[in-house]
């Protein structure tokens, strides 16, 4: 399967560029993925396609304002750095710009409350980064000095952090928000509730690898990014007794999907709670959990592309898009959504 394949043709204008005023308002295009046949809804509407005994599994991770700006120690030249993830304690891998500066043993000031001095390269031209600061939880520090690290096809400045968290955002640990969950407002989700349907979280810390773009005109040589997910017991239960009784387990976001297809086995038992997945699925796989997807509109040539042309076929998610750009959806991260069914 060639990576040509998972390619389409997206106007400039319609890459969303802000989020709504309200988050519920987005345009949904809800596809049946057997048939193709479509339907155009708003986001609101949700309710009318979810029953009584449906499991909702969203993902609770939250994005840490990991975009940061300092200037190295001597120079006084401004470095950007983004941090990954956490590898130990106050130890972070990080993307840092201009990387030819930052060699190991350079030391980078981030305003007055924390220093942060390259350890090591990284031999995809990561850093390893070592913080020091005084008092404070760097997280309290990430959270006055940082900013979302929103992708760079967005251009406008977020003036509101919160707009890219889901209102649902639990556990720090994402580089990039799970979009999907960005439609949900807790008026939604408790009418959702009401209504029967059980809504259970996992957590993943969405890596920025889920941007890396595929390389490889062969899709099955990508080598897939990896990502820690965790399953709470819980959602566990919940999963298992759904799969049991013949009702649906529908994931909002690809990270939701990623995260119960690495963790369960094809007979609906847990296989980890807690792991490292670099689960890559494309056409072909075989889904054991899933039965509906709510996502966003993806990239061109993308693994969230592959994913969901996985999930139903990619001719009916190639016209699906067709659709969608001649009714002038939203794309991408602050974009409308799609349900899968």
């Amino acid at each position: 399967m060639n990576l040509s394949d998972f390619d389409y043709y997206l106007p400039e204008h319609l890459i969303a560029q802000t989020p709504l005023e309200r988050r519920d308002c987005s345009r949904l295009l809800v596809m049946d993925r057997h048939s193709g046949n479509i339907e155009h809804r708003h986001f609101y509407d949700i309710a009318d396609y979810l029953c009584a005994g449906d499991v909702l599994v969203l993902n609770d991770s939250k994005v840490i304002p990991a975009r940061i700006y300092g200037k190295r120690m001597g120079s006084g030249g401004v470095v950007e750095t983004l941090l990954l993830k956490a590898v130990a304690e106050n130890k972070w891998e990080a993307l840092v710009k201009p990387g030819r500066k930052a060699l190991a043993g350079q030391v980078i000031e981030y305003g007055q409350t924390l220093v942060g001095t390259v350890e090591s390269v990284k031999d995809d031209g990561n850093r390893i980064i070592k913080f020091t600061y005084d008092g404070k939880n760097i997280y309290e520090i990430l959270d006055e000095i940082g900013n979302m690290p929103i992708p760079p096809y967005i251009k406008e400045r977020l003036t509101d952090k919160n707009r890219y968290q889901t209102v649902y955002a639990k556990h720090l640990g994402s580089a990039a928000a799970p979009t999907a969950g960005l439609h949900f407002t807790k008026e939604l989700l408790e009418k959702l509730k009401k209504k029967g349907v059980i809504i259970k979280y996992v957590t993943l810390h969405v890596g920025l690898g889920t941007f890396r773009p595929v390389k490889t005109s062969d899709i099955t040589k990508h080598i897939m990014h990896s990502e820690h997910y965790f399953v709470p017991q819980d959602t566990e239960e919940a999963i298992i007794a759904a799969k049991a009784q013949g009702r649906r387990v529908i994931c909002v976001g690809t990270t939701s999907v990623r995260t119960v297809e690495s963790a369960f086995s094809k007979d609906i038992q847990l296989i980890s709670r807690s792991d490292d997945t670099n689960i890559f699925i494309y056409p072909g796989y075989e889904f054991k959990v899933v039965d509906a997807l709510i996502t966003n509109f993806h990239l061109p040539q993308s693994t969230l592309m592959m994913l969901v042309s996985a999930f139903s076929s990619r001719d009916m998610i190639m016209n699906a898009y067709s659709e969608a750009i001649a009714e002038e959806y939203r794309f991408f991260s602050f974009g409308d959504a799609m349900f899968i069914v």
